[in-house]
Parts: C-alpha cells; sequence; structure tokens
C-alpha cells in the first residue's frame, strides 16, 4: 500500500553554470546537513545472472519470437476443412486463395528474419510438436557491438559508479513507533534492500571505459535495456515495401504471420514442491516480487519500488507509485468520512424535521408525485427520511472543504514525490532524450521534411490535415455523447413507467420510488460499461487515423477522447439527480412537462439521499465489475490461448513455453482511467456520500494487488518502456480536483437542506420547530380532488414566497463564499510548500557535475569520488564540488 521512497522536489530548469554549482557546493560546505551530503562511494559488484539463455547455456535470450506451422500444407489437404455447402469449384478457389494467404505469410516471415539476422541479432529455434501443429520458438540475442551502437542510439543510462544511499530520515511512522514503544516497523517491505545508488550517465561508446561493468560485460546494461533495444529492431524492420506499412513485428502479429513476441520472464514465481520456501533461498527477481509484493497478505506493506522498476521498467513502476500513495492518502480522508457518517447518528436523534417527518406527517396528505401516482401520507416516507441525515447534516460542508483541500493537497504532495522518484531514477532529463517519431508513424507518414531542430529528414504529416481528422473525431465523440444523453432521457422515462404501477400498489407504494431509482441505476451502470468499450475501440482507431508523431501525443489524445467521454457517460446520470432533477417540475395545476410527461420529483428521502444511492450502486458496482473482469479475463485468456496453441505437458518445461501460455500484458490505460474516473467519484460528489473514501480505500489495496499479481504471475513480461511522469493523468487530476470545488459548493447550496435549515433557524425558530411543514406548500383551490401538500416555498395560490429568494440569495453568496474560501486555501498551500526545497536542488547539481566530470578524461577521476584521507591534505579544484558524508565505514561490498 505504502511507498517507502522519501521525496525532496524539484520543478523548472536548474541552472548548470560553473558559477552555480561552485555557489551550491559552497553552501552545502557551509551547512552541516546530511541531506546535502554524498554518501561515500561503494565498491559494488554488479551480478549479471542469465536465467534464460540459448543452447549452450551462456548466450542470454533477450526476446522471443512464436510462430505456429499448421499440419494442412497442401491444397488437397485445405479443400478438406472447407464446407460441403458450396460447389467444388468455388471449394478449389477458396483453398488457392487460403494457400496465397499462406505463402505471404511465409514470405512475410523469411524476409523479416533474414533482415534481423542481416542487422547483427542471433536467433536460435526451438520446435514443439502439438496434435496440430508445430509451434516454433525463436530465441533472440542482441550482440554486444549492436547493443553499444542502440544503447547509444536509444540514449540508455548506464552506471558509472555507486555511492551509498543509506537514509536515516525520520518519517512520521517512525516517530508514532516509537511513541508505542514498538522497535519493528510493520509496513517495511520484506524485499531485499538495496543500500547503494548507482550513479548513471547517457552511453557513449567513445567512453565505455567509464563505465561500471557486471560479471559478463565491461558496461552493464539491465535486461529490461537488452530487450528494449531487440524491441525497438524489431519494430523497425522491414518485411516488404515500407511504403504500404510493411514493417515491424506488430504489423506481422497483426498478420497472423508471428503468434506471439515477448520478453521473457526471469524464473519462475513459485517453489518446487520440495524447496523450502525462506527467504534465503529467493534465486530470482521474479520469485521475490511475488513473495514480497504480489500478494494479497502483504495489503498494508510499502511497494518495492526499485525492485519493479528494475524488472518491469519506469513506466510500470510509476503507475505503482501513484497508486501506492493515492491509497495512502485515503486513509485519512476515509477516516474523516467515517467520522462524518457516524455524526449522522447524533444528528438523528436530535433532529427535529426527521422526527416531524414521522409525527405529525400522519395527519399531512401529500400530492400525487406523477399523473398516475395516488395521494400519500408524510409519515410513509419516515424511514427515509431519517436515512437521509446521514448524508445531509453540516459535518457534510465540513466534509466537501476537507476533501477539496485534501485533493490538493494530495497532488502537490505527488508532485513532490514523482520529482524525488525521477531524481532517484535518473529521469531528469528523460523528456529531452524522448521526441522520437512513433514506427507506425514513420511506417504511415505521407512526405519526408527536415526537422528544424536536428537538421534530419524525417517522416511528416502535414498538420493541416491532421487539423481535419481531429475535427472529424470531435464530430464522433459529440454522436456518441447524444447517445449518452438518450440513454439517460431513456432511464428517466424507464423510472417513470416502473413506478407508476408500484404506487398504485397499497404494499409497494412506499418503496416506489427507490425500487425505480435503484432498478434504474443498476440498468445505467450496465449501460455504462457497455458504452464505455464501445467508445475505446474507436478513439483507438480515430487516435491511429490522426497520425500523431510521437508516442506522448498519441497516448495523449487517445486519453483525451476517452475520458472526456468515460466522464459525461459515468457523470451525467449523477449530474442530472444533483442539480436538474426536482429543481422545476412545478406545481398542482401548472406541471411541468417534457414529451407530456411530468418532470421527476426527488425520492422520499430528498435529492441528496437519491444522489447517494445513484452514486454508490455506479461506484461500488463498477470498482467490483472491474475487479472480477481482471480476475476473470485473464484466465480466460489462458485458457484460450493454451487451446488454441495445445502444446503437450511435459514434466520440465521452458521459460518461454510458459510465457507463452499467458496472455499479453494490456496495459496501464484502464488502470489509470479506473482509478482517476474513482478519484472524481470520491472527490466532486463527496458531499453527497462521505463514505466514498472508505470504499475506494478498501477497492485499492485490492487492486495494488490484483495488479501486482497479474503483472508477475498471470501475463507475458511487458517492454521496459521509460517514462519519467504519469503523464496527461495529472492535468486531468487538477481539473477534477478544481471541478470537485465548484460541484460541491453547487451541491451544498442547491441539493442539500443545510442552507434553507440555516435560513429557518435565524429567521424563524432556532430549534427548527416547525419546519416540516414550513417547507411543505398548500395545492392551490380547484387543482387537486383534495386538499393535499407539496414541497415548495409558495403561498397558497402558488406564487414563490420571500423566503424562497432570500433563500436564492443565500444559495449564490454560499457558492461565491465557498469557492473563494477553499480556491484561496489550496493557493495558501500550494505556496507553502515548496515545490524545490533547496537540500534536493543542491544535491541534483551536485550529481550532475559530479556525472560530467567523472566522463571527461583526466588523471585525477578517481579524486572526484574520494575525499583525502588525512585532515591536513589540502582539497583541489575539483574535489570541493563534491563531499563525502563521514561514515564509519569507507566500502562495502555488495554480493
Amino acid at each position: 500500500m505504502f511507498d517507502p521512497i522519501e521525496s525532496d522536489v524539484i520543478y523548472g530548469p536548474l541552472d548548470e553554470s560553473e558559477e552555480a554549482v561552485a555557489a551550491a557546493n559552497e553552501l552545502a560546505e557551509k551547512n552541516d546537513d546530511p541531506d546535502m551530503q554524498m554518501s561515500e562511494p561503494v565498491q559494488v559488484q554488479l551480478l549479471d545472472n542469465c536465467y534464460n539463455c540459448f543452447n549452450d547455456g551462456k548466450t542470454k535470450i533477450d526476446y522471443i519470437l512464436v510462430y505456429e506451422d499448421k499440419r494442412t500444407t497442401t491444397i488437397d489437404e485445405l479443400m478438406i476443412s472447407l464446407p460441403s455447402t458450396v460447389n467444388n469449384d468455388e471449394n478449389e478457389k477458396l483453398a488457392i486463395e487460403l494457400q496465397k494467404q499462406k505463402d505471404r505469410r511465409r514470405l512475410f516471415k523469411r524476409r523479416f528474419l533474414s533482415n534481423l539476422s542481416k542487422i547483427g541479432l542471433l536467433m536460435e529455434t526451438d520446435v514443439r510438436e502439438s496434435d496440430r501443429s508445430f509451434v516454433y520458438f525463436i530465441k533472440i540475442h542482441i550482440p554486444w557491438s549492436l547493443l553499444l551502437k542502440y544503447a547509444e542510439d536509444l540514449n540508455f543510462r548506464v552506471p558509472i559508479r555507486a555511492v551509498n544511499n543509506y537514509n536515516s530520515t525520520i518519517t512520521f511512522v517512525d516517530r508514532l513507533l516509537r511513541l508505542l514503544h514498538l522497535s519493528h516497523n510493520p509496513f517495511l517491505s520484506e524485499a531485499p534492500k538495496r543500500y547503494y545508488d548507482l550513479f548513471t550517465s547517457v552511453f557513449e561508446i567513445s567512453k565505455q571505459d567509464r563505465f561500471m561493468g557486471d560479471n559478463h560485460f565491461p558496461v552493464h546494461f539491465t535486461n529490461t535495456q537488452r530487450s528494449f533495444a531487440v524491441h525497438e529492431i524489431l519494430e523497425t524492420t522491414p518485411f516488404g515495401r515500407t511504403e504500404k506499412g510493411e514493417i515491424g513485428i506488430d504489423r506481422l502479429i497483426r498478420e497472423r504471420v508471428f503468434q506471439a513476441a515477448y520478453p521473457l520472464h526471469e524464473g519462475d514465481y513459485r517453489f518446487d514442491a520440495t524447496e523450502q520456501q525462506t527467504p534465503l533461498n529467493e534465486n530470482n527477481p521474479r520469485r521475490i516480487l511475488y513473495d514480497t509484493w504480489a500478494r494479497y497478505r502483504l495489503f498494508y506493506k510499502y511497494q518495492p519500488l526499485d525492485l519493479i522498476r528494475d524488472y518491469f521498467g519506469e513506466k510500470v513502476s510509476l503507475y505503482f507509485a501513484w497508486l501506492g500513495l493515492y491509497t495512502t492518502w485515503l486513509l485519512p480522508a476515509s477516516l474523516v468520512g467515517v467520522f462524518v457518517f457516524c455524526f449522522g447518528f447524533i444528528y438523528l436523534s436530535n433532529n427535529i424535521p426527521a422526527q416531524d417527518v414521522c409525527t405529525i406527517g400522519q395527519n399531512i396528505t401529500m400530492c400525487p408525485i406523477c399523473d398516475a401516482c395516488p395521494y400519500w401520507q408524510l409519515s410513509d416516507i419516515c424511514s427515509y427520511a431519517r436515512l437521509g441525515v446521514f448524508v445531509d447534516h453540516p459535518g457534510t460542508v465540513f466534509y466537501a472543504i476537507f476533501m477539496s483541500f485534501w485533493a490538493v493537497t494530495f497532488l502537490k504532495r505527488w508532485k513532490q514525490k514523482n520529482t524525488a522518484i525521477t531524481h532517484r531514477w535518473d529521469l531528469m532529463e528523460f523528456e529531452e532524450e524522448e521526441n522520437r517519431p512513433r514506427p507506425e508513424f514513420v511506417i504511415r507518414a505521407s512526405t519526408v521534411e527536415k526537422n528544424p531542430v536536428t537538421g534530419i529528414l524525417e517522416p511528416y504529416f502535414p498538420a493541416a490535415t491532421r487539423r481535419y481528422r481531429i475535427l472529424s473525431g470531435i464530430i464522433i465523440l459529440s454522436v456518441m455523447i447524444c447517445m449518452v444523453i438518450i440513454f439517460i432521457v431513456a432511464i428517466i422515462i424507464y423510472r417513470i413507467i416502473i413506478s407508476i404501477p408500484l404506487f398504485r400498489s397499497q404494499d409497494l407504494r412506499q418503496y416506489a420510488l427507490s425500487v425505480a431509482s435503484i432498478s434504474g441505476a443498476v440498468i445505467n451502470l450496465i449501460i455504462i460499461m457497455v458504452l464505455g468499450r464501445l467508445y475505446e475501440i474507436i478513439a483507438y482507431k480515430l487516435t491511429q487515423w490522426e497520425m500523431h508523431r510521437t508516442q506522448t501525443d498519441f497516448d495523449n489524445n487517445f486519453t483525451i477522447k476517452v475520458f472526456i467521454f468515460q466522464f459525461i457517460n459515468i457523470y451525467s446520470s449523477i449530474f442530472y439527480i444533483a442539480f436538474v432533477k426536482g429543481k422545476a417540475v412545478g406545481y398542482p395545476g401548472h406541471y411541468v412537462t417534457i414529451l407530456g410527461l411530468r418532470q421527476e420529483e426527488c425520492g422520499q428521502g430528498g435529492c441528496l439521499m437519491e444522489l447517494a444511492i445513484q452514486l454508490a450502486i455506479i461506484m461500488i458496482g463498477k470498482q467490483a465489475m472491474s475487479n472480477i473482469q481482471e480476475v476473470m479475463w485473464p484466465k480466460i485468456l489462458v485458457l484460450y490461448q493454451r487451446w488454441q496453441v495445445s502444446i503437450p505437458k511435459t514434466k520440465c518445461t521452458t521459460q518461454w513455453e510458459d510465457d507463452f501460455k499467458y496472455s499479453e500484458f494490456g496495459g496501464l490505460f484502464q488502470e489509470y482511467l479506473e482509478m482517476v474516473l474513482q478519484f472524481g467519484f470520491i472527490t466532486i460528489f463527496v458531499a453527497a456520500f462521505p463514505l466514498a473514501p472508505l470504499f475506494a480505500l478498501f477497492n485499492n489495496w485490492i487492486e495494488i494487488r490484483l495488479d501486482a499479481k497479474k503483472l508477475v504471475c498471470e501475463t507475458r513480461r511487458p517492454i521496459a518502456f521509460r517514462s519519467s511522469t504519469i503523464g496527461i493523468w495529472f492535468n486531468i487530476l487538477q481539473i477534477l480536483a478544481y471541478l470537485a470545488i465548484v460541484a460541491n459548493a453547487f451541491i451544498i447550496a442547491f441539493t442539500s437542506e443545510f442552507l434553507p435549515k440555516i435560513l429557518y433557524q435565524y429567521t424563524i425558530n432556532w430549534e427548527l420547530i416547525g419546519y416540516t411543514k414550513f417547507t411543505l406548500a398548500q395545492a392551490p383551490m380547484n387543482t387537486t380532488s383534495i386538499e393535499c401538500m407539496y414541497r415548495d416555498f409558495r403561498d397558497p395560490n402558488g406564487i414563490l414566497t420571500v423566503f424562497f429568494w432570500k433563500l436564492l440569495a443565500l444559495r449564490l453568496f454560499f457558492v461565491i463564499l465557498f469557492e473563494h474560501i477553499v480556491f484561496v486555501l489550496c493557493r495558501l498551500t500550494d505556496a507553502i510548500i515548496d515545490d524545490i526545497p533547496e537540500s534536493l536542488s543542491i544535491k541534483i547539481r551536485r550529481e550532475k557535475y559530479l556525472a560530467k566530470r567523472a566522463l571527461q578524461n583526466s588523471s585525477n577521476f578517481n579524486q572526484i569520488f574520494e575525499d583525502p584521507e588525512e585532515e591536513n591534505t589540502s582539497r583541489s579544484k575539483l574535489t570541493r564540488f563534491f563531499r563525502t558524508s563521514k561514515a564509519k565505514t569507507t566500502a562495502t561490498t555488495v554480493e
């Protein structure tokens, strides 16, 4: 759940001049602050275990390609499998066409593998025979010389020195444990700790002797870097005419030339039956991650983010870092929400309006709330009136302010943490490096033009044409939004129609609106899930058609499309209940109608109660369905994969066979989308449902381990893509946080009973005696068959009272006041909490300076890292820029 990385912050460009670096280091010399001191150098022996190798046992497998060769190979055999309902001539034509397609696939495969061999990749083939086909596993290894070339082209960062990173910072949890006299922190991860940092720099072939090596190679490249380099080669290798897009492994998989392409997991995550499970015999990183991270019983533990990053790459680990921080911050929000909800019990015990509904309501006849509905007694909604108090009381206002402040502060904290992580993982300059065009863009681009920055000819797509295509996407998005609105109107009509027969039944009358509301919410949830999945498919095709140059642009445009639609798809019914339903229904004799039907009125417990029910069903139901889908879908895909390609079972299967049986990892888009929509639920509508953060907390405890188990145990290993942020999702979160301030202000002002009660207390009766009857208006004469009451502030003639206009003015004033107070508090928080603590700024400058000097051809190379042992040794101009901490030990060997 938690994340042990302590973070400082830096934003904006650093001044990297010699004067700025000197000033920063002089400041570090004057201030005896351990955070400003660099730790001592560490002698590290980097290990490069070969879990997956060629048959020689030495050559590392960096990637696997899989293709299947069906036993049906001749035209006569193909004709046997064709249906007998057509004549022989048509059968023969179909068989010839199938044979042509098969020959075409073979040609593409042969060309592709030949080109890979010409590039320099080493390949070895392993064959498995099944009942229906031969399955070929092509093991790929990238040779050292080729790896060096791509490491420089792809701007790989490789270590130049290891530095002790032991941090004795006392955290809040440590202080709390000391207060409780507990010596062990139960939240610490059981994963092995690494007490050193690797100083890294962008790799240059000409300076490869300056970098650290491992036990196999003179320069240490991680397994994720090696597989990423091979992936880049596979994505850019042609197999036909490039102008027709015949390039890259993705196209070959779509054409069914290859069945799969993936890097391998490093060993099995399970122990053998004869092997005792202890932390001492963990022998591969996958098993370590499973035993210390991907188990549900570890829901309260810190996440081993460094290990996740080493195994899955920065993009995946940043998602879990964000999700861990978000889940941690949900804990105080949930506790406050539970207190606010429990306050409703205290408020209910002395709530006179709720008691009046149950007592004097027996003598009050209410007007029908629909054209075919009967008259009813106010006391019929006694239980709903009591239940509504739990979500509509003064504590709700406090909680809305608290959660608005919480959302902004959480995002501020993530800024700090994200910066600390990017610094720790050497991603500070990643955005400058990652500006290469997408392979698909290169394939489909119509022209070539010179890059104004690099001066290199690159594929080009006209911006004007892209704008027209984006406009077409906006039109399609608008059509889909109109479909959502149509379904919302259909659900409204459904609720009206279904409530009529329920009202006619004497036994079911009091449950009529609740049954209609709950069933409508369930139907709405189903429609939300179906429309959401349909639009994601459409949005992906549209984004491909728009031809965005970089992968970042592609991801951002796709995310914006899907989020806008999902926001309207999911929240439209909730916004309708919160701000439209029951607000302009008219009064007896002058009801407002649409399509001949009266507008809906709020349920028995009020609009806020109905909003809470709708919110709970959609939020909890969507989370439950998503979790069930995440649990079941990978298992279904695995079963389908095993059925489609039946590899015979043997006593000992290889890693590439085991991984081939898994499903492909679907990416992080769905995970982010689910969490961001959840963030909207717990912030925008928290005034109606104080328990929303609690349900979100329970869901996220499961979600973290569910996603972890899916990655470690149930899917193929994903490509370790690099990233320095969570991307456009952070901007969306910021928009939701500020939207939550406005939405909560309007919910409290126009949906809750908080302001009417306040105005009644100050103008009529402080104890709220008579409030229930005061909120009811008598139906005008000759408009109803019997005398009845309805909810509104009108006189017997249907004219709005003075109290209504005072209340309207108070509501508008409250919205303005609420927004300004919360926005000011948020701005103050933003100003008080520094984005760039001075200690981290100095540390980053010193590390950059160190890395730059370390790569220079200087005879004093080692002096950059080492302090003179004797105190009377004078500092040189080199060593004064870097001061090591005064630790007891001067060297540590890491096995």
